[in-house]
């Protein structure tokens, strides 16, 4: 397969190598997963990823943060990115406007189907321990808790707006997503084992590797998320390129007309993409969007 040594504006080489399958034009839409690829790891956009973003937007192209997180964990990242168009969050399940600080679509699960689905779980990844992500009409809304999770779960990031609450509770309301956890099993098993039993009933995903699942609503993904903004944008799917670099970004690296994964990435984001760019720590959104911007 081809390489290429990514270089900056100037045409001096720098960054790690860059594997091609084919280039796009100039894009109509740039899409970027949050965690692992547009934040460095302290969880910062780097000055040279903000001043290709600036020019992103100063060109009239929409740039859109397309994350597994929910909308209330967006605002902070758009304003270091200085974004202010549309968000898509919890993988798919929630579409937020983030200028007027509103979640205008939402596809959720029922509590009839939480309960199935702790059901299947129990069989599937016995000893897992679950938690519910709800939303609110704005990000930052506080009308109800919107994370809640049994007692024992442990979380794998610090969540201090985290509630304890019975499984009854947990699955009591609507959510945009169920999490499971079980800290003895890889994320991969865990998936695997869920799937198997789950089949296409509902979205298993994972987005981190420390034995955490992500379960949405029959056919949601990022990719659909995605879909859905640039239907409202006017911009066709063969003009859109996105980065990502977990197994959840898998579907929206797919769809997109041109995917690219970090070289940090996980192997089913790399294997899903048209190109390997530099880490989230080398800048490798940046090395990518300088072609063009």
């Amino acid at each position: 397969m081809p390489t290429r040594t990514a270089s900056d504006s100037s045409g001096t080489l720098r960054g790690p190598p860059v594997r091609h399958h084919g280039l796009v034009q100039k894009p109509l839409l740039v899409a970027s997963d949050v965690d692992g690829t547009l934040l460095t790891p302290d969880e910062r956009i780097s000055p040279r990823t903000a001043e290709v973003i600036g020019r992103v937007l100063a060109s009239g192209t929409p740039f859109v943060l397309v994350t597994g997180r929910p909308p209330r964990w967006v605002p902070r990242v758009a304003v270091e990115a200085g974004v202010s168009g549309y968000a898509v969050c919890a993988n798919g399940a929630a579409l937020y406007d983030i200028a007027a600080d509103r979640v205008f679509r939402v596809h959720g699960l029922d509590p009839v189907q939480l309960s199935d689905l702790a059901t299947a779980l129990a069989t599937a990844v016995p000893g897992s321990l679950l938690a519910t992500e709800r939303v609110a009409e704005t990000a930052m809304g506080e009308a109800e808790r919107q994370f809640l999770a049994e007692p024992e779960y442990q979380h794998p990031w610090p969540n201090p707006d985290s509630a304890a609450a019975s499984r009854g509770e947990v699955l009591g309301k609507t959510a945009i997503k169920l999490l499971a956890r079980h800290p003895g099993m890889t994320s991969q098993e865990m998936a695997t084992a869920a799937t198997a039993l789950l089949g296409d009933q509902f979205a298993v995903t994972y987005s981190s590797n420390n034995g955490l699942i992500e379960i949405a609503a029959a056919g949601v993904t990022k990719a659909t998320g995605l879909a859905e903004v640039a239907e409202l944008l006017g911009v066709e799917r063969g003009d859109v390129i996105a980065f990502g670099d977990m197994p959840n970004d898998v579907s929206m690296l797919s769809w997109a007309g041109h995917g690219v994964a970090m070289s940090n990435a996980h192997p089913q984001a790399k294997s899903a993409a048209d190109e390997i760019t530099g880490s989230n720590s080398e800048d490798g959104l940046a090395l990518v969007l300088e072609r063009w911007f």
